[in-house]
């Protein structure tokens, strides 16, 4: 879990490497590009044998992982891994907080609303773009677990996965490509991108994978709180992106928000 969620965030840091050359576009196509030769291999889905009824949440998958991935990209070009990682969290956090009737989870929502105003309190340098980026992403995180639930009862196995990382790739193919030739790439940016598509899509997928084989789904929506924090301490060795005390505040509200909630769920 530690090594999905870690390869995760350097995979991020990795590719914003590549943003002077490539930018957030031409890295997230690159990176979709991957994800489908990854799932593919994995997933070996059998597209000529799918129903419309299969079809139609594969394709609205496939167009949110795109999205996802853009704006969430975008939005650390702007605002920095630690802040766009942290706030996209609150997409799977508010699919766990919407179904439950606890007093403590009304709680929970409370304290991640106090560390997302910390988070997006005005000052001179707040960018709300990237901010608004990043909450588009989360809104996008959430619709992924819900449309993946319902691809997962209608397509077996990891077909619709990998159908979904296929559409996504193809539709990608012709903005890489404007990309490509408005702003030739450099060696060094394609091998960042192509490191950011391994570590943030291939590695996680397999490891988590593996990893639900032998630990409780409850320990790892657990475990996934560390993510925000990975992301701002991978944010700062990599990128040199230095959260002041107010922003730790702020993730570290979001972190135990559903550190709490998660602990707290009947097993």
């Amino acid at each position: 879990m530690f090594g999905s969620g870690l390869s995760n965030q350097t995979g991020a840091a990795i590719g914003a490497l590549a943003f002077p050359v490539l930018g957030p576009l031409g890295v997230v196509a690159v990176r979709q590009y991957v994800a489908a030769l990854v799932l593919v291999a994995v997933g070996r889905p059998r597209l000529r044998a799918f129903t419309w009824r299969q079809w139609w949440p594969v394709l609205l998958l496939g167009g949110v992982f795109g999205t996802m991935n853009l704006t969430l990209y975008s939005a650390i070009d702007r605002i920095g891994l630690g802040l766009a990682v942290t706030l996209e969290f609150l997409g799977p956090l508010a699919i766990a907080l919407a179904a439950s009737r606890r007093r403590l989870d009304a709680g929970c929502a409370v304290l991640a609303a106090a560390g997302v105003v910390v988070l997006m309190r005005p000052r001179p340098s707040t960018d709300y773009l990237g901010m608004v980026l990043a909450l588009v992403a989360a809104c996008c995180w959430a619709s992924y677990i819900l449309l993946n639930r319902l691809v997962g009862r209608r397509v077996p196995g990891a077909q619709g996965s990998a159908a979904a990382a296929c559409t996504s790739a193809l539709a990608f193919l012709p903005i890489g490509t404007a990309v490509a030739v408005r702003h030739p790439p450099t060696a060094g940016a394609v091998l960042c991108a192509v490191a950011a598509g391994v570590l943030s899509s291939a590695v996680p997928y397999l490891a988590d994978l593996l990893t639900l084989r032998r630990v409780p789904a409850h320990t790892f929506g657990l475990f996934m709180s560390v993510n925000p924090v990975l992301a701002a301490v991978v944010g700062w060795v990599v990128l040199g992106q230095n959260l002041g005390v107010p922003e730790w505040a702020g993730i570290g509200a979001v972190v135990a928000a559903n550190a709490v909630s998660v602990s707290a769920m009947p097993r």
